[in-house]
């Protein structure tokens, strides 16, 4: 028996864990399905390098998810497997989501506990800014290094350059206040160690800032190889959770039950514990415990990714060095390379106003859950993107760039977007933050689960908008927040 249960070693759950347990008196036990990583030194080489995008083949340290992007679009969604989750093979990126992302939040959570200024404390707790730490907003005492490479590569630089002379702004901090901006072209920030003798920088995820340096801790456990099947419930309040551990059954009781196991597992580990949609789970046999619209709605970043040669080397310090942003779009000019010899443009819609869903096919918990992003199903998706690539061309035009496209808006064709449509990885929203009288809602502002006690969901399962930013300082930010209401 412990007083918390941490389902999920990632991003969201490394934090929670560290955090609870600095109090002495509060037992915490948190599992995972993935390698249980005790060390830095456990984690790959491939891991420690953030100039490497490690999402390739079928690596030990990934889960692997089918979904349909479109209903004739098949696709995947990548995971990370282990302790340290996604925060440990992503491209170590770290822009905070925009305030008009938090004024938005806090409407739909009917609380203002979620405007920016109300998170702004937790994000500078969190954060040690090597370059903007003095400045106002941010802060040089949290665990989280974050700096921006002081010598980017040729390819970051002429895109830099070539976005300037188009006539956007420069952006030295996207994260400066108030809020971050909307428009202009500057450096990512990235959760990475100093730069070696060699000029390399080591992936930092959050598993090194806060799981690692609590393991001595006598309250804390920290168990891998643990899958989580289904929760326990003592009427309507859950007392702990069914799971394998390496294979073998166990169930684990705690008066609190956190699940942190990202917006694809928190959802189907609900589902297959009976809360969701009622009709879904008759058709599964699944008893209902609460009915809820677990897996109604998410929404993700559909990226379009545009393939092109140019004489820079596809080398840079992290993947993506520099980032350009205007309206919802980002355009991100990869250095590393995607196959021999050929660069990539991601071009990236950050507010879709298209939604998909989650549900399950089974009860088996090995069995994947059916994802369908729908992604472009609206025609102002269709429209932004096609202005977007219509910018990117143009932008590739002046670097000299060898690609095949035209920048005129009009010549770029459903079709064409369908061909080069792919996912950027951040699926949010199933179970979705929101008031108890909000039929799309799961949980409430605190995170806690309508409808049963003694359950919450931390990740970015239960953010109820699309995000300006890529997601990762907002998960971190959300388990900050979280923790106060937990502890």
């Amino acid at each position: 028996m412990v007083d918390t249960l941490i389902i999920g070693g990632g991003s969201a759950g490394s934090v929670l864990a560290a955090r609870l347990s600095e109090d002495p008196g509060r037992t915490v036990r948190l599992v995972e399905a993935g390698s249980p990583r005790r060390s830095a030194a456990e984690f790959p080489p491939e891991l420690a390098d953030s100039a490497a995008l490690p999402v390739g083949g079928e690596a030990p340290w990934l889960w692997r998810y089918p979904v349909a992007l479109t209903p004739e679009l098949p696709g995947q969604i990548v995971r990370g497997r282990g302790i340290g989750g996604s925060g440990a093979v992503n491209g170590c990126y770290f822009i905070r989501a925009a305030a008009r992302d938090f004024a938005a939040w806090s409407r739909e959570a009917g609380t203002r506990a979620w405007d920016f200024e109300e998170v702004l404390p937790f994000f500078r707790s969190l954060e040690n800014d090597e370059d903007y730490g003095d400045y106002p907003g941010h802060s040089r005492t949290g665990p989280v290094p974050v700096r921006r490479i002081a010598r980017p590569s040729r390819l970051a630089q002429e895109f830099a350059t070539t976005c300037l002379d188009l006539g956007f702004g420069e952006v030295p901090d996207w994260n400066s206040m108030p809020g971050g901006p909307d428009t202009g072209v500057g450096p990512v920030p990235c959760t990475i160690g100093a730069a070696d003798s060699s000029g390399r920088h080591r992936r930092l995820g959050p598993a090194h800032s806060y799981l690692l340096p609590a393991l001595s801790r006598p309250n804390l456990i920290v168990q891998g190889d643990t899958l989580a099947t289904r929760l326990r419930f003592a009427g309507d309040r859950v007392v702990g959770a069914d799971c394998l551990i390496e294979g073998k059954p166990e169930t684990i009781h705690a008066d609190r039950v956190v699940l942190c196991a990202g917006a694809i597992e928190s959802a189907a580990l609900l589902l297959r514990s009976g809360i969701g949609p009622a009709d879904q789970l008759a058709e599964l046999g699944i008893p209902v415990i609460v009915a809820a619209p677990v897996g109604r709605w998410t929404v993700d970043h559909p990226e379009i990714g545009i393939e092109y040669r140019h004489p820079a080397p596809a080398v840079g310090a992290v993947p993506l060095e520099y980032v350009l942003g205007f309206d919802d779009i980002e355009i991100r000019p990869y250095t590393v390379a995607f196959a021999p010899g050929v660069h990539r443009m991601g071009v990236t819609l950050m507010r879709p106003t298209s939604s998909g869903r989650l549900r399950l096919t089974g009860s088996d918990p090995f069995t994947p859950p059916l994802i369908e992003q729908n992604y472009l199903a609206t025609a102002a998706d269709r429209s932004r993107l096609r202005a977007a690539v219509g910018l990117a061309g143009k932008i590739l035009d002046v670097m000299s760039a060898d690609w095949s496209g035209g920048t005129d808006e009009g010549a770029i064709s459903d079709h064409w977007l369908y061909e080069r449509l792919g996912s950027s990885q951040h699926l949010a929203g199933t179970c979705r933050m929101g008031r108890s009288d909000d039929p799309r809602a799961v949980v409430d502002e605190r995170c806690r689960v309508h409808g049963v006690d003694g359950l919450s969901v931390v990740d970015l399962s239960v953010v109820p908008v699309p995000l300006s930013r890529g997601p990762h300082a907002t998960v971190l930010l959300l388990a900050e927040r979280a923790t106060a209401d937990l502890r």
